[in-house]
């Protein structure tokens, strides 16, 4: 299986399934001396695992994580970072009774037509549990990024129908972790969770949006070609489970507008030149411009159901599913440190590789 890893001088690769021994990954490329924050890390995979509220899955798992390499004394040595994250609440029986049929929307009938083989169990290698090692990446991306004072906030900013409206620059970011939403609003939050909970009562489940701010780039991250920072950032978003889709800057609101409407204009202020507005998101030719970076991250409804579907077997069968065991209603609660971890993932490998453009 190829595509398992993520990046170019910041390299992530990953290993594992769902309900395996354990999921793993070795970091590559990071710079020697930075100094392992280990309770920042875990708290990063604390943000994302099972069973931390009411309105996720169940699934109970401590994803305590363990260093196997290239940290010696607290601080990294330049080698490949090794580290693995053991899986505690297996219940492969939930999933014996699709072995050999095919949920709606999943990766189950593409795994099946791609390799002729796959592991049922909860997804296998599919399943949303694998981002636990992007987070692992991603924070220790994020340790490096505190020491150009980059700063990474993602956010849930809809859910369903209800949606926060306010410009991220009017929020209070602290309240973030306030709710188990993730939604800065309180109120906005407090309907989110209602709308979640009567969702599961349903048996359903339901999307929503996730909104993410990466504040004090530098100027000239990205590459103007193929590798434009906007695009990387796009192909590190859309690799995420059950993401559908991605805006950054004015998104999809800007061809309602003018050109006249739409350009940043510049000017000269406190000895840079900056721009008046930031509808190009903080991007422009694909090179960062020093504004603000801001995009949206668009989940779908988790696949799995507690209702009856209609399917087919490998046979071509035609059967009834229902979905059995522990899964979200919603992904986005627990999809905010997973958008950061990605966004992290990208801005260190351009910063790295911008150190090589010029002399």
């Amino acid at each position: 299986m190829a595509g398992n890893s993520f990046g170019q001088l910041f390299r992530l690769t990953t290993f594992g399934e769902s309900h395996g021994v354990a999921l793993g990954g070795v970091m590559d490329g990071c710079p020697a001396g930075l100094e392992i924050d280990f309770d920042f890390i875990q708290n990063e995979l604390s943000r994302r695992r099972p069973g931390q509220s009411a309105i996720v899955t169940q699934r109970k798992e401590d994803d305590e994580v363990e260093f196997l390499s290239g940290i010696f004394e607290g601080k990294t040595t330049g080698t490949p970072i090794g580290f693995v994250i053991k899986n505690q609440n297996q219940k492969s029986q939930d999933y014996s009774h699709i072995k050999d049929l095919f949920r709606p929307s999943h990766a189950d009938f593409t795994y099946h037509e791609k390799y002729g083989n796959r592991d049922y169990r909860g997804g296998g290698r599919s399943s949303a549990r694998e981002t636990a090692c992007r987070v692992v990446g991603g924070a220790i991306a994020k340790l490096l990024l505190a020491h150009y004072g980059i700063k990474i906030t993602a956010y849930v900013s809809q859910v369903g129908d209800i949606k926060l409206l306010k410009d991220y620059n009017e929020l209070d970011f602290s309240k973030i972790e306030s709710n188990p939403v993730r939604c800065p609003d309180e109120m906005i939050a407090t309907a989110m969770e209602s709308r979640i909970k009567a969702v599961r009562k349903e048996g359903d489940t339901i999307g929503g949006a996730v909104k993410c701010v990466i504040q004090n780039v530098p100027l000239g991250l990205g590459e103007p070609v193929f590798d434009k920072l906007h695009a990387d950032l796009a192909k590190a978003m859309l690799g995420i489970n059950a993401v559908k889709g991605f805006e950054y800057g004015s998104g999809f609101s800007g061809i309602t507008m003018k050109g006249s409407e739409h350009n940043d204009l510049f000017e000269f202020k406190n000895g840079k030149t900056v721009t008046k507005t930031n509808n190009s998101g903080g991007i422009q030719g694909g090179i960062s411009n020093g504004e603000n970076i801001y995009f949206n991250v668009a989940f779908k409804p988790v696949a799995t159901i507690m209702q009856p579907q209609d399917s087919v077997d490998k046979d071509g069968n035609k059967v009834i599913l229902e979905g059995k065991g522990r899964h979200d209603p919603c992904v986005v609660p627990r999809a905010v440190p997973i958008v950061e971890a990605m966004a992290a993932l990208v801005i260190v490998d351009h910063l790295l590789r911008n150190k090589t453009t010029k002399l």
